[in-house]
Formats: structure tokens, C-alpha cells, sequence
């Protein structure tokens, strides 16, 4: 019997990715190769095989019925092979190799980044790669580890845990505030510059929500200065733009060196909670094992970057 060649076994994996991903770009993100390397390997596999598998248009892939019958056989075989990797992997102690995470650009920014270097001081045969941007990623498709996601997990296939809440407050510097006021309700907004965020995924613009008591207020400002990056929304703010909304893990380095300063603190409103994610085949993973632990001690409650803005709302506040 013909034995398999690692060419052939390679030309698999990234069928199989650029199948279930829906482009060569895609896979050879996942994969971490360029997308010519992808492109050749498909295209080695169906030279051996003497069969077209994919419909190609300039936009996307389509998998023609001699590919969709491969792609369903090569997913059980790359199944099997992660089942014998996540074993491997949990019968070994120490954390070792590397720990694929993705997680939304601000959040691996301000509070993943930043904390890297002690996790590896902790684990230093461990290699993080850090995957940052708003893609939906689907983690058992594209090997990935653990995901940090803002929102609802939305995924039954994975074991979830609760990480921070997703805190909105509204901030502006001390020089606009000195020029314009300081506004202590919503209503007092009209009237004021006002900087807001749109967000890339859906090209709408944010609307601004306060809690007042059990209800949420949500505000659709008069914005003179719209822009679809959180940290020059930030940035703009610092500059003495206005009045804007941030996510307070964002604002807080700003607020502690005195650039920016939180207003109507009280009806800051949790948007929806930080979370953590990873598949239930890296459950024994001592690698998934050890960052979720340092993502605990990370997102302790309260969270700092909260204690901060909190801390600054009481200072600004008259004493009696």
C-alpha cells in the first residue's frame, strides 16, 4: 500500500482551511504562511489526484462535488490528528510550545499586551501568538487556542468564562472642560462638541448609553468629529476635541496622567461583558490552563483600569 507523503499531508491542511475559511488568504492567515504557499499545495493535491476542488472567482471559493466529498474526509482526518495533539499536550505538565489568542484590537492593547512580558517571565518555553482585530474567528476551524470576545460567546462548542464587564463612560480633557463646562446630565450634552466612534463592522455610528436607575438612555450625539478606531476617538479627546464615549480599559491611562477626565460616572453603563473562550478538546491543555489563570489575575474584580476611572469620578466630586 502507498504510504502518504508529508507533501500530500500538507496539501490537505490547507485545502481543508481554505475550504472551511472561504479563501487562500484566509487559510494562509490561519496557517501562518503566505497565500501563494496555499495556492500551490491546492493545486499540488489536485494535480495528484487528477480532480479540480475548487470553483475559483475572483471574490471567493466554491467547492466543486469532488471537493466537498475530500474536504468532509480530510475534516476527519484533521479531527483525529488534533485529538492526538491536545492528548500529546495534555499529558506534558509544564506549558510549552506556543498558545495560539485572538482577541478585539483594543483589548489585546491595552490589557493584553502590556501583560505578555510576565506571563512569559512565568512560562518562558511558552510562545504566545497574539491574533488581534474585530474578524470573527472560528477557533476550532483555525487552530486557535483561546479567544477574548466582547459580548454574547454566541458558540455552545466552547467552555466560557466571564472576564471583566465592558464598561462605556463618557470623558473629555480638562481644557475643554474648563473652555465649555462640565455637563452633569445627559440632556446637558446638546450644545456641546461632540466626538463619536463608528464601528467598522457595521458603518453605524455608536450611540451613547447612560444607565438612569433600571433603565438605559441611549443617545445619538450632534458629532462634529466621527471616527472608526477607539483609540484616536481617545486620542481626539486628549486634543481637547470634546466630549466622547470610551471603553474605560482605554481611558484609564489617560485619566490617571490627568488627559482626560471621566464624566457622570454614576450612569456609566456595562455594555456587555468580556469573555473568554477555548474548545472543549483544550480543556486538559496545560497551556490553555495557564492563561486562563493569568487572564484571572489579569481581569481581577474590580477591574484596575475601573478602580482608576472610579477613583478620578470621586476626586472631581465637592466635599461636604
Amino acid at each position: 500500500m502507498e504510504q502518504i507523503g508529508l507533501e500530500r499531508l500538507t496539501g490537505l491542511i490547507a485545502f481543508a482551511r481554505a475550504a472551511s475559511l472561504g479563501s487562500y488568504t484566509a487559510a494562509a492567515r490561519a496557517l501562518s504562511v503566505s497565500p501563494s504557499a496555499v495556492s500551490k499545495s491546492v493545486q499540488r493535491l489536485e494535480q495528484h489526484f487528477g480532480l479540480k476542488l475548487f470553483s475559483r472567482t475572483t471574490r471567493s471559493l466554491t467547492l466543486t462535488p469532488e471537493g466537498r466529498d475530500l474536504f468532509e474526509r480530510a475534516q476527519r482526518l484533521l479531527r483525529e490528528a488534533e485529538g492526538i495533539e491536545q492528548a500529546m499536550v495534555a499529558a506534558r505538565a509544564e506549558p510549552a510550545g506556543t498558545l495560539k489568542v485572538t482577541a478585539p484590537l483594543p483589548v489585546g492593547v491595552h490589557i493584553l499586551a502590556p501583560q505578555l512580558p510576565r506571563f512569559r517571565a512565568q512560562y518562558p518555553k511558552l510562545d504566545v501568538d497574539l491574533r488581534l482585530g474585530d474578524r470573527y474567528v472560528d477557533l476550532i476551524e483555525e487552530g486557535v487556542d483561546i479567544a477574548i470576545r466582547a459580548g454574547d460567546p454566541g458558540d455552545s462548542r466552547m467552555i466560557s468564562r466571564y472576564l471583566a464587564p465592558h464598561r462605556i463612560c463618557a470623558f473629555a480633557s480638562p481644557e475643554y472642560l474648563r473652555r465649555r463646562g462640565t455637563p452633569q446630565h445627559p440632556d446637558e450634552l446638546v450644545g456641546h462638541e461632540c466626538v463619536n466612534f463608528r464601528y467598522q463592522s457595521t458603518g453605524q455610528a455608536a450611540r451613547w448609553p447612560f444607565r438612569l436607575g433600571e433603565k438605559v438612555l441611549e443617545i445619538a450625539p450632534d458629532a462634529g468629529i466621527t471616527i472608526d478606531v477607539s483609540d484616536a476617538v481617545a486620542a481626539t479627546l486628549v486634543a481637547s476635541g470634546g466630549i466622547g464615549i470610551s471603553a474605560t480599559y482605554i481611558a484609564a491611562p489617560f485619566v490617571e496622567r490627568g488627559e482626560l477626565v471621566p464624566l457622570m460616572y454614576e450612569l456609566a453603563h456595562d455594555l456587555f461583558p468580556l469573555t473568554a473562550l477555548w474548545p472543549e478538546s483544550r480543556r486538559g491543555n496545560p497551556n490553555v490552563k495557564a492563561f486562563v489563570a493569568f487572564l484571572g489575575e489579569i481581569f481581577s474584580a474590580p477591574t484596575p483600569w475601573d478602580q482608576c476611572i472610579a477613583q478620578a469620578a470621586r476626586s472631581q466630586k465637592p466635599t461636604k
